[in-house]
Parts: C-alpha cells; sequence; structure tokens
C-alpha cells in the first residue's frame, strides 16, 4: 500500500496505504466540528490479489469540501489521479487517517497535516499497515475478509478568493465497497477510438459512445491546465440505473497506442462511478513533448489510438 502523491506541505506520522484528496470548497471560514468518513471494503483480499494499483472511495461530503480516500494494496510508486481542487482555494486540514481494529477499538491512527491547493490535492501516509500485521492471525484489522478505513477531520480552514455561503454537511459517513472474487470478476470489455487527425479535435475532444457491462461511455481529452500535458478521462453517460447511493467499481485501463513498436503508454486505477460522479481519469495522463515526439510512436503524422479496457469488480453503498 502507498501514498497519494504530494508536492505542498504535509507532515504525517508513518503509516501505509491512503491518502486523502479535497475537490471544490463552498466553505468560507475555518470549520472545527469533527467530521468521519469510514470506508468498510468486503472482499478485501480480492484487491490483494489485483495487485499494485489505486483504489478510489466514494466522493463524500466533510466540514464544507468535497473529498475522496485512495488506497494502494501493493504499493511500488505513488501516482496521481483527478485533480479536484478549486484553482482559487488554498484549504489547510488537519486530520487523522486509520485502519479500524474490529475486535478491541484499538485503531491505529496516523496524523496528518497538509495545505490543499492546486498544485498538491493529496496527501496521507505511506505505510499505515504492514501485510504481516494486516494478515497475522487472528487479524484485529482483517475480520471476515472485510477492512475498515477511515479519516478524522479534526480542523479544516480555507482561504478562497471568491467567498462563497457556507453549507451544512453530514457529520459521519459510511461507505461499504463490495469487492467481487477474482474468479467471478465480469469479462473486461475494450473499446479503441481510432482518431485520424489529432489536430483537428475540438477541445475538449470526445470519443464516439460505446457500451460496456450495460452502460453507455465515452472517452474525452483535452490540454491540462498548465498546457503541458494531456488530459485523458473516462465519462459514464447519464444513467437512471445506479440509484443515488449506490456506484459501480470499475478497473479501467487508458492506454495512448505506440502505432511503431507496441510499448503503448497506459495508465490503471479501480474508480467508483456514480450518478453524481461519472468521470475518472488523470489530468496529466502524458507530456505533450513525449506524445509527439515520433520516435515514440504516439502521434503518427496526423493520427493516434486511444484504448479503453473497462471492468466492473464491484459495487458500493453510502449511509
Amino acid at each position: 500500500m502507498g501514498n497519494s502523491s504530494s508536492r505542498g506541505r504535509s507532515n504525517a506520522k508513518r503509516g501505509r496505504g491512503h491518502g486523502s484528496k479535497v475537490a471544490h470548497s463552498s466553505l468560507t471560514r475555518e470549520q472545527s466540528q469533527q467530521a468521519t468518513f469510514k470506508w468498510s471494503i468486503d472482499g478485501f483480499s480480492s484487491l490483494l490479489d489485483k495487485g499494485e494499483g489505486w483504489t478510489y472511495s466514494r466522493v463524500f461530503e466533510a466540514m464544507g469540501h468535497n473529498w475522496y480516500l485512495k488506497l494502494n494494496p501493493r504499493d511500488k510508486k505513488s501516482g496521481s489521479g483527478k485533480d479536484l481542487v478549486k484553482p482559487d482555494t488554498v484549504v489547510d486540514a488537519s486530520f487523522k487517517l486509520m485502519i479500524y481494529d474490529q475486535s478491541f477499538g484499538k485503531h491505529s491512527e496516523h496524523e496528518v497535516s497538509h495545505r490543499f491547493q492546486t498544485a498538491s490535492t493529496s496527501s496521507g501516509a505511506p505505510c499505515i499497515i504492514s501485510h504481516r500485521k494486516l494478515k497475522k492471525r487472528p487479524s484485529k484489522f482483517l475480520v471476515n475478509n472485510s477492512c475498515v478505513f477511515g479519516v478524522e477531520f479534526v480542523k479544516v480552514t480555507a482561504s478562497p478568493v471568491q467567498k462563497k455561503k457556507v453549507t451544512a454537511s453530514k457529520a459521519n459517513t459510511l461507505e461499504t465497497l463490495f469487492v467481487k472474487k477474482t474468479s467471478v470478476f465480469n469479462e473486461a470489455g475494450t473499446y479503441t477510438w481510432d482518431i485520424e487527425d489529432f489536430f483537428a479535435l475540438k477541445n475538449p475532444g470526445y470519443s464516439p459512445e460505446f457500451q460496456v457491462g450495460g452502460y453507455k461511455w465515452y472517452i474525452t481529452m483535452y490540454p491540462s491546465r498548465d498546457g503541458n500535458h494531456l488530459s485523458l478521462y473516462l465519462k459514464l453517460k447519464k444513467t437512471t440505473d445506479l440509484p443515488k447511493d449506490t456506484a459501480n467499481l470499475v478497473e479501467l485501463t487508458l492506454s495512448i497506442k505506440d502505432q511503431e513498436t507496441g510499448k503503448h503508454k497506459k495508465r490503471t486505477g479501480r474508480f467508483q462511478f456514480a450518478k453524481d460522479n461519472r468521470t475518472w481519469g488523470w489530468s496529466k495522463f502524458i507530456s505533450l513533448e513525449d506524445f509527439k515526439d515520433s520516435a515514440n510512436g504516439y502521434l503518427v503524422k496526423t493520427k493516434c489510438c486511444i484504448a479503453a479496457e473497462i471492468t466492473i469488480i464491484g459495487s458500493s453503498k453510502m449511509e
């Protein structure tokens, strides 16, 4: 397991496995009332079997902001996910990352302080628990193939340029994520978006719709906010098949194909697509310099190929 990528001010006690990210803010003053988010993962061994890769919680509201947790059961290197922080907002937050002791209540806690901003949207602990301690029998943290992670917010202060009205949010939120056994994962669905003229794409560019797992999707691509990268996302088309408080856990691999040697540029993550969170991917998927370098084979004259591999591996419910 590993920590979220972070380039800003962060101070965390040693821990393994998950981080917290901040999204659009409506807060204009300090929030000191504590709020807690619990993330219960049933079928946790299936995530361990999947190996390295980030799994994301649902987006939840706490202390006037939207957040999510991200967990890597077998981290080897850090990665970045969706940029959610509003550009004109700086958020100072103090919080505790936890894995819950389900037997005796002696939770493993890791205190973190971080300044969230555009250039630094995530913070966490690089080692929240070792695999040896997690699997030790009898296990206090992995009970009946279930683990419970969480974050408790102690203090949050925002300094937005444009002040907005403070909105109330729930003090405590619980998400239960059900991960399927590896043997019963749905077959992956794939789609390739062949772009004949990259330079003729609109900004943003959209692929044709395609269907996987009973849902309709499309890929979107555009230059990143800094103008030096390509952003690449998968978007779920609006659907009535997902109730408000539920989501599908999707293992997603997006690729830009190397048309010369087959050494494709790939990124993989496990994201929760919901009615109110239909877009996931990477804001800095590849640098424009690397993408346009003819030696890499990603852009041949004007042609490029984008591929998506989608597997629904679980579902979740918020309370």
